[in-house]
């Protein structure tokens, strides 16, 4: 068995010996929410993009989104993942995605928490969620919505595909990532961000988030 030491992980970490008993769920057989709560309980930690948008009229919108990720490296891609509500409308950010689109993903971090869920609130397309929780917006570059001044990084994005899920309320929106805004002081010697820099926020199951933890590195073979 390989040393815990050695591979980085906690030395109190469970190994297949020593786990104990498991459950096996039939997704047919849960109600409900039951299956998105228990999907979302053990998909952790999810990295949280605070979208910023612009509807056709020119009212910004600002909400966080935890299905979200990198997927594509040439050309730089995100995707994000919006559902319908319950009334059937596409989400302000979907709809704005859609009629213009641009996007810019605001990167959230632990001092951000608060707010990027004060604007997980459901409220009108008429309202203006940098205005109505007093988030400071400053101006993009390359796209018309405006950019989380207090984002240690921030990726401005034109929409390059929509894709609805079939048999779902879902669109998986996919982004080209046209810049890409960093604070100076996260930066690391090499270029990159520095993880304990950064301070990402993540989102766990129920009404938790989570922040870094530990970090530790491990050399990729070949």
């Amino acid at each position: 068995m390989a040393d815990p030491e050695a591979s980085g992980l906690e030395s109190g970490s469970p190994t297949p010996e020593t786990r104990g008993a498991s459950r096996s769920i039939a997704v047919s057989e849960l109600h409900g929410r039951d299956a998105y709560r228990l999907l979302t309980s053990l998909v952790i930690p999810r990295p949280i993009a605070w979208i910023s948008t612009m509807a056709a009229d020119g009212t910004p919108n600002l909400a966080p989104f935890s299905f979200f990720n990198i997927v594509s490296s040439r050309p730089l891609m995100v995707m994000f993942s919006s559902s319908q509500r319950l009334t059937s409308a596409p989400k302000d950010t979907l709809a704005n995605a859609a009629a213009t689109g641009e996007f810019v993903v605001n990167l959230a971090d632990e001092s951000l928490a608060p707010l990027i869920n004060e604007t997980s609130a459901t409220v009108g397309p008429e309202i203006d969620e940098f205005e109505a929780y007093g988030v400071r917006a400053v101006p993009s570059v390359d796209v018309a919505p405006p950019r989380v001044a207090s984002a240690k990084a921030a990726l401005e994005a034109r929409v390059h595909q929509l894709i609805p899920i079939d048999g779902s309320r879902s669109t998986m929106v996919l982004g080209q990532v046209l810049r890409v805004h960093v604070d100076e002081d996260v930066l690391a010697a090499d270029g990159l961000a520095d993880p304990e820099r950064l301070a990402p926020v993540a989102r766990l199951g129920r009404d938790q988030y989570s922040a870094l933890g530990r970090v530790f590195s491990l050399t990729r073979p070949g």
